[in-house]
């Protein structure tokens, strides 16, 4: 079955207000830039995101956050944004702190269809309030329950037609999960191949998880901090 579409408009075209929105990557590395960018260009607002991070100030998903299309986020870090911070204090944000390690499973749960798990990050701290806590092995753990999304915007390296997925190194974070854990995924990639070009021992995602897929048009590959020393 050939899941290719023309473009990331095209992909986004059914995409309405008050979604659950996953979006992979790491900072903004492993991004789904041409998505971002047309649900931004389509307007969907009330977005109920899921992701590591909220990218940076006008770039990644920062851009969806300066033009007021999200209403909440759940993510794991936050520091590198502004508008975040602005956004957030102004109470015009809704913000679910969730601990790295946590967040990835709880995605994964979501994704194979486990109804929790315990873990003992967050014992004893504000994490835990509300939730359920139980003792084994003389060690307490904090019962999680797992993430799900109407659609999750995911970034890979190479893609076939059929919607098998390969990542690249660190662009892979998150990207992977949550290509499993939405009613419909949508994966963007550097490089589309046509289906059988792949080796098999070398697919990360399946395509019985991808429902769409588009080739990049360009990829800015931004990086929050350069570093440079004098030669």
């Amino acid at each position: 079955m050939d899941k290719t579409y023309p473009s990331a408009d095209a992909a986004v075209a059914d995409l309405r207000d008050g979604i659950t929105l996953m979006s992979g990557g790491f900072g903004l590395c492993g991004n789904p830039e041409n998505l971002i960018q047309a649900i931004h260009r389509k307007g969907v607002r009330d977005i109920d995101l899921i992701s590591n991070n909220c990218g940076v100030d006008g770039v990644g998903l920062g851009i969806l956050l300066e033009a007021g299309q999200v209403r909440s986020i759940t993510a794991s870090y936050v520091g590198e944004n502004k508008t975040f911070e602005k956004l957030y204090l102004s109470g015009k944000l809704k913000v679910t702190l969730v601990p790295q390690g946590t967040l990835a499973e709880r995605i994964r749960a979501g994704g194979a269809g486990i109804g929790g798990f315990y873990t003992p990050t967050g014992y004893g701290t504000p994490i835990a309030e509300g939730k359920e806590v139980r003792e084994i092995d003389g060690r307490w753990y904090v019962l999680e329950t797992p993430l799900k999304a109407d659609f999750a915007i995911v970034k890979a390296w190479k893609g076939d037609t059929h919607g098998n997925l390969v990542f690249r190194r660190t662009a892979n974070n998150f990207n992977q999960a949550m290509a499993t854990a939405a009613k419909v995924t949508i994966a963007e990639v550097e490089e589309l191949v046509p289906a059988g070009a792949l080796d098999p021992d070398h697919v990360h995602t399946p395509g019985i998880y991808v429902q769409r897929i588009i080739r990049g048009e360009r990829y800015a590959k931004p990086i929050e901090f350069r570093t440079t020393r004098s030669a």
